[in-house]
């Protein structure tokens, strides 16, 4: 089942105490050298430094609501910023987590899930070989998965950041979103509606929804590049593409110099330390890789903080 904004306002409800809303930087034509305003919304100030909490706390609370919830704890696999997003939701609500990541996660993630009180797995070359190591390790144990980005709640939950960016900013006409599984922009443009138009920004290493779309359903993607820990899911989930095809207007690809550019940039403009896929989503106008339609007013999520700040500044 997808969400609609009825589940998204439940899920608002639901984890507002235990989630930050994040703040707006409004920046002029000239701040960023572009030729237009931008309104970015700073999500990777949010717990565990990045927009994961929403969907990680939605699915855990909404599941002991329902008591669904099992003794054995939780279990996830992550890239980095999800198992940092379920370690720290865990450890708010007193549970036990594990969270399985590949050997691509870089050691600034590492370390953070650890310190949040996750027993860590490192394991496969890819996100997806640790999906398969964790749901092994979940039939063994009886621990409840909370999927990256592809189950009802996660969307649901992920989706609130679109609630806020609305309430905060009703005027934008376009928000770039950067996109790995999809569970981002699944759930913000399940919030939208169409309300706004939805571009969907990722790595050219990373294309799985620009391959989906083209496709006309997902399939199998390349996983690479520098934004891969966050954004290297090898294709999209089967939840947000009906979601995405019906509202993300356009899906664009940038090089890994361009997101490496962008983070440049908002530490030297903004002094605001960005992960690679966190600045991807900006990269697409720093770069031209999308260029909005005249009289646009333009919202950009820079969704993650996870990143060792020497290999920014």
């Amino acid at each position: 089942m997808t969400p609609d904004p009825a589940d998204i306002n439940a899920a608002a409800a639901r984890i507002a105490p235990y989630v930050r809303h994040t703040p707006l930087l409004r920046l002029a034509a000239g701040d960023l050298d572009l030729a237009f305003p931008v309104t970015l919304k700073l999500e990777l100030l949010q717990h565990a430094g990045s927009f994961k909490p929403r969907g990680a706390f939605n699915r855990i609370l909404s599941a002991q609501e329902a008591g669904d919830l099992p003794p054995a704890g939780v279990i996830a696999a992550s890239g980095g910023n999800h198992g940092a997003a379920v370690a720290y939701a865990a450890r708010a609500l007193g549970l036990t987590a594990e969270i399985f990541v590949p050997e691509l996660t870089t050691e600034a993630k590492r370390a953070r899930i650890q310190s949040l009180g996750a027993r860590l797995v490192r394991t496969g070359a890819t996100y997806a070989e640790a999906l398969e190591a964790s749901r092994a390790r979940a039939a063994e144990t009886g621990a409840m998965e909370v999927h990256a980005y592809d189950h009802p709640a996660v969307l649901a939950g992920q989706g609130t950041t679109a609630k806020e960016f609305e309430q905060d900013a009703p005027e934008l006409t376009h928000v770039l979103v950067a996109t790995g599984g999809g569970g981002l922009i699944g759930g913000m443009a399940a919030w939208y509606a169409g309300r706004a138009r939805i571009v969907s920004v990722e790595p050219a290493a990373c294309p799985a929804l620009h391959d989906a779309l083209a496709a006309g359903a997902p399939v199998a993607a390349a996983v690479g590049g520098v934004a891969a820990d966050a954004l290297g899911a090898r294709q999209v989930g089967g939840l947000m593409f009906p979601i995405a095809r019906a509202y993300v207007s356009d899906a664009v690809l940038v090089s890994d110099d361009a997101i490496r550019a962008a983070q440049r940039l908002l530490w030297d403009r903004m002094r605001l330390v960005a992960e690679p896929g966190g600045a991807t989503a900006l990269a697409a106008l720093t770069s031209g890789a999308w260029t909005p339609p005249p009289g646009a007013r333009v919202g950009v999520l820079v969704c993650g903080s996870n990143a060792d700040p020497a290999t920014v500044v």
